[in-house]
């Protein structure tokens, strides 16, 4: 099982990213999928979470700038980012739950750097 993340990189405060997040391998359905961030000497803190009925949960921080969502069909989930801040830089990892035979397991991807300029 792999996820592939993709879509960092550097924008200027007030700008806008689209991270996406796509599964592959032997997961046959998944449940919850998010987003995390971590910055260097930080604990990773939970950015978004979508479960598998679209219920979404935000962090206090971004609620009303980021956007999760989900394609099952792509096994891929995305975070849009809007009117991004400079405190969003950070390491991005995408999450999910994802069945495997008969159990489901937890999946981490490698991670996007997302950088904002002021």
């Amino acid at each position: 099982v792999q996820l592939q993340a993709s879509g960092g990189g550097l924008v200027q405060a007030g700008g806008s990213l689209r991270l996406s997040c796509a599964a592959s391998g032997s997961i046959s359905s998944i449940d919850t999928m998010g987003w995390y961030r971590q910055v260097p000497g930080k604990q990773r803190e939970l950015v978004a979470g979508i479960s598998r009925y679209s219920t979404r949960t935000y962090a206090d921080s971004v609620k009303g700038r980021f956007t999760i969502s989900r394609d099952n069909a792509k096994k891929t989930v995305y975070l849009q980012m809007d009117s991004l801040k400079p405190e969003d830089t950070a390491i991005y990892y995408c999450n999910i739950d994802g069945l495997v035979g008969f159990r489901y397991e937890n999946y981490w991807g490698q991670g996007t750097l997302v950088t904002v300029s002021s």
